[in-house]
């Protein structure tokens, strides 16, 4: 049986929206963030199933780069996207 899976993972951000710097939050991006420390550290960062869902693929095409150290896969099973804000503003209430 075919099924959806939908993730929302409340201020984990893939990139910034193109308002970002009027929050003080240009180039905000969690993943490549934690992504970042992790590979200066040596520990990469590794999300296997969240990888083959896409994840890194809707990073790459929402912050213009994939995240440092994270492997990429071949073997993808999922579809991906991901979304920009329409509101004016930073908190949860209002995006």
């Amino acid at each position: 049986m075919p099924r959806a899976v939908l993730l929302v993972m409340d201020s984990f951000g893939i990139g910034a929206t193109d308002d970002a710097a009027l929050f003080g939050d240009a180039g905000a991006n969690t993943l490549g963030s934690i992504a970042r420390e992790r590979a200066a550290v040596g520990q990469p960062l590794k999300l296997p199933n969240l990888t083959r869902l896409g994840l890194m693929r809707a990073a790459e095409a929402s912050s213009g780069c994939r995240p440092l150290g994270v492997d990429e896969t071949d073997d993808l099973i999922g579809a991906w996207g991901y979304a920009s804000e329409l509101s004016s503003g930073k908190d949860t209430p209002s995006g």
